[in-house]
C-alpha cells in the first residue's frame, strides 16, 4: 500500500525547503544575486581560494551547476578566478570588492529570514529540530549508499 503524502516526511521536508528558498530568493534579490550565487559567495568569504569542485560540494550542487554559477558571478564582477600558483589545473576563486558588497547586502536580508524561522522555536525546540534533521540526513546518506551498492 502506498504512503499518503501526509505520511511522507520527505514531502514535508521538500515543501519547507522550497518555502525557504522562495523566502531567501526574495530576500537576496535586491542585492542582485540568486540564492545559489549567495550561497557560493558565502562559502567563498569563509574559504577564499577554494576550488570550484570543493565549492560545488559545499553548496550541494553539481560541478556543472557551480561552473554556471561561477561564470555568472564572474561576469558580474563579483568574483575573480586565477590559476593556483602550484597546481596548474586548479583555479582559485575569490570575492571582489563588489562581490563582498553584494554578499554583505544579501546576507543582511537572508539572516532576517533565518532569524524569523529560528524565532518560531525556543532553544530546546531548535536543538531538537536540528538533532532530528541530523538523523534524517544520516538515514538518507545510508539509504543512498545502499542504493549505490545495488548498482
Amino acid at each position: 500500500m502506498r504512503m499518503s503524502f501526509e505520511e511522507r516526511i520527505g514531502g514535508h521536508l521538500k515543501r519547507v525547503e522550497q518555502e525557504l528558498v522562495v523566502a531567501k530568493a526574495a530576500a537576496v534579490k535586491p542585492a542582485g544575486v540568486t540564492v545559489a550565487q549567495y550561497a557560493a559567495l558565502f562559502v567563498l568569504e569563509e574559504q577564499p581560494g577554494i576550488s570550484g569542485a570543493e565549492l560545488a560540494r559545499r553548496c550541494l550542487v553539481t560541478p556543472q551547476t557551480m561552473t554556471t554559477i561561477l561564470r555568472n558571478l564572474e561576469a558580474g564582477d563579483l568574483i575573480e578566478r586565477t590559476p593556483h600558483p602550484f597546481h596548474r589545473h586548479v583555479i582559485e576563486t575569490r570575492l571582489t570588492p563588489a562581490g563582498q558588497q553584494a554578499l554583505d547586502a544579501a546576507d543582511k536580508r537572508a539572516t532576517k529570514v533565518e532569524r524569523a524561522l529560528a524565532a518560531e522555536f525556543d532553544a530546546d525546540e531548535r536543538a531538537t529540530l536540528l538533532a532530528l534533521l541530523g538523523r534524517c540526513s544520516a538515514v538518507l546518506a545510508a539509504a543512498r549508499e545502499g542504493f549505490d551498492a545495488e548498482e
